[in-house]
């Protein structure tokens, strides 16, 4: 599924980021970030020099700038953050307003029609939708047949027919029909619909920290304190060398070495990764689920629901000899009308497709009666005229037509027994004491799932099916799937154990579920992927909710995992760079005078000392908002050797991030110097 685009320079977020950038200069607040804690404390130091120089009449001109680029340091380093949880904050915005202005038109006990609120529907109202309306709520089509377009919830242009009937009659709010006309029986009260959970889990989404981010803050704050170290070393050095400094130039110098530019984008990093996930459908509770999903390398994946469709749906009618495919078709539709069961209706849906036929286009025999499924009978079927249908078990129908005087065929048994041994369910169908043919349920593959898993094989990531399946039904649906390994006749402590093996092993494991037998599991993964189709438990145990409930996209939570390390390793190597050329720009500027061999580190060739460090300090500040895109958008991921992209990065970031300020800084000293700012 392609990324739903969100526009991240909308003005409504800007305006915005711009208020967070300034509330977020709370000290409480910046705290958590400890390289940009340490510049807002210097900044303040620098402000009130500046104040205390402009009552006494010292350099404040000077010392004003550097001051003023350093809160503008700090306000670029905040709303990097802030447009970034802008984006999530707009999305759960545009779902509420979305909800919010649907209407309903529904269908009253003596036949007229109401407009009211879709907030107002209730579960067992009844709604007529029509062409160009929104779907109010989730519910199930009682009538008619429509086009619906569902981009709105799964991101997927193609829309798709829902009818009354079948496996296509369940409609969810938010959706809007693009032809037809439909009478839907709303199935969940306000509060409880697909698009209220959507906007919860939105809500509700944390960030949180990752370890490799703790490590890099660690990092990063060891560096800073080296710097605050080498910088308070060098005031008294320079006082001993007769060298003139002053405490805002010493601050120019500690911001521009410390890592700022890192320390600025660092947390918009991790909350971009999370709202890309949300770009494409899917919701993270944690920042560690979306970086751990960038070193995932085996994967288990639970085969009902997730791998197939759920439950076994017919794929096949096999006449036996004498009788035609239509004649068993027909029979076999009759005799699943009362048949309420999954595979029942998917029987319906298929002989209708194969008879060319609409829900409408059904007529039961005159007089007929019905006989429903049940555990017992393992049976449905219809009796009229004399004459009587039963579709089931084979042991079942078996007893039905020796009990009317009929036998089971050699060669009935002979079809049962190899649709069995390919992993399929037969059902036998019989009229009177006649066996008329035999039907193949089937585990359905969902779409694109073998693609899906060949890419995730060709990553370096080991799949595991796990299912409770027979060991046969198990290595068909796995060889179909492409899967690398398989467990079946799997209980809930087998997947949790399995997860454990592999973890102790070193592992970091990968878990797709949707039902409450894989909660375990989930909570256990490092990186746990419930199906928002299924089950409370699942959805609650994990900490990655995927609203299509498609396993096939799993790749794309691999691919955002990845693309967040890069990102953040390319920004990284970029402000290391930039800090060394920093270096050249400042150092040398300050000394030169008292020691002219300096002069073969002044590269740059700047103004005076004063333009160097003011050029520094801006230059510092301005490439922070410049960068933003690239830190929301993150650095494409391309499938390749840990050494190439070692050296495409120290290529483009880390030779990139020692160039541009050299550039920059150079630039900025002309202008400076041309308009005679110091």
């Amino acid at each position: 599924m392609k990324e739903k685009k969100l526009r991240i320079w909308k003005s409504e977020l800007m305006i915005q980021a711009l208020k967070d950038s300034v509330r977020k200069l709370n000290p409480r607040i910046m705290a958590k970030n400890p390289v940009m804690f340490i510049v807002e404390m210097v900044s303040v130091i620098t402000l009130w020099i500046t104040v205390r120089d402009f009552l006494t009449g010292g350099d404040f001109g000077f010392n004003g700038q550097i001051s003023l680029w350093l809160w503008f340091t700090l306000l670029f380093a905040n709303f990097a953050e802030a447009l970034a949880e802008g984006q999530g904050r707009a999305q759960a915005e545009s779902l509420k307003k979305t909800r919010s202005e649907a209407f309903a038109k529904r269908l009253l006990a003596d036949g007229s029609l109401e407009t009211i609120s879709a907030l107002s529907l209730h579960k067992g109202d009844v709604v007529w939708v029509e062409e160009g309306d929104p779907i109010p709520g989730d519910g199930e089509v009682t009538e008619g047949v429509a086009l619906v377009d569902e981009s709105a919830i799964t991101g997927e242009s193609a829309p798709v027919i829902r009818e009354a009937g079948g496996d296509r009659s369940g409609v969810t709010g938010g959706t809007r029909v693009l032809s037809g006309k439909i009478k839907v029986r709303i199935t969940a009260n306000p509060g409880e619909t697909f698009f209220d959970q959507m906007i919860t889990m939105v809500e509700s989404a944390k960030r949180k920290k990752t370890p490799n981010e703790k490590a890099l803050d660690v990092l990063l704050i060891g560096l800073t304190v080296t710097f605050i170290t080498v910088v308070i070393t060098l005031r008294y050095f320079a006082e001993y060398m007769s060298v003139s400094t002053t405490t805002p130039i010493l601050v120019a110098l500690l911001v521009c070495l410390m890592p700022t530019t890192i320390g600025g984008l660092l947390p918009a990093i991790g909350i971009a990764g999370m709202d890309r996930l949300l770009r494409h459908n899917f919701i993270a509770m944690s920042g560690r689920a979306v970086e751990a999903a960038g070193d995932v390398d085996v994967v288990l994946m639970d085969k009902t629901g997730t791998i197939t469709l759920g439950n076994r749906m017919a794929t096949e009618f096999l006449a036996t000899e004498g009788v035609s495919e239509k004649d068993l078709i027909h029979s076999t539709l009759l005799a699943s009308l009362a048949d309420d069961t999954p595979e029942g209706r998917s029987i319906v849906v298929l002989a209708k497709e194969r008879l060319g036929m609409r829900g409408r286009d059904i007529r039961a025999p005159v007089g007929a009666s019905f006989f429903s499924f049940s555990v017992d009978t393992r049976m449905s079927g219809i009796d009229w005229s004399g004459h009587r249908i039963r579709k089931g078990a084979y042991d079942a129908i078996k007893d039905f037509v020796t009990a009317q005087g009929g036998t089971m065929p050699e060669k009935v048994r002979q079809i049962v027994d190899a649709v069995s041994q390919e992993g399929c369910t037969p059902l036998v169908v019989a009229e009177d004491g006649k066996i008329l043919g035999v039907i193949r349920l089937k585990d359905v593959l969902k779409k694109g799932i073998h693609e899906r898993i060949s890419q995730i094989r060709q990553m370096g990531i080991k799949s595991v099916m796990i299912t409770g399946d027979n060991p046969l039904t198990a290595a068909t649906i796995a060889a179909e799937a492409g899967v690398g390994d398989f467990i079946a006749e799997a209980k809930p402590n087998i997947k949790l154990e399995l997860i454990r093996k592999y973890q102790a092993e070193g592992h970091l494991v990968a878990m797709i579920g949707d039902g409450t037998n894989d909660a375990p599991a989930l909570a256990q993964a490092d990186v746990a992927v419930a199906m928002n189709a299924g089950t409370q438990a699942a959805r609650e145990a994990a900490n990655i909710v995927d609203l299509d409930s498609n396993p096939t996209k799993l790749l794309d939570i691999v691919e955002i995992g990845k693309q967040i390390l890069i990102t953040r390793g390319a920004l990284t190597t970029f402000s290391v760079a930039n800090d060394l050329a920093k270096y050249f720009a400042i150092l040398p500027a300050m000394f030169i005078a008292q020691y002219p061999l300096l002069g073969i580190l002044d590269i740059m060739d700047l103004a005076s000392p004063k333009t160097a460090v003011l050029s520094a300090v801006i230059f510092n500040a301005i490439i922070i908002p410049m960068l933003i895109p690239l830190a929301l958008r993150g650095v494409r991921y391309r499938p390749t050797m840990v050494s190439a992209l070692l050296r495409r990065n120290l290529l483009i970031f880390g030779f990139g991030g020692l160039m541009i300020p050299f550039i920059g800084i150079k630039l900025i000293d002309l202008l400076i110097s041309g308009l005679n700012l110091v």
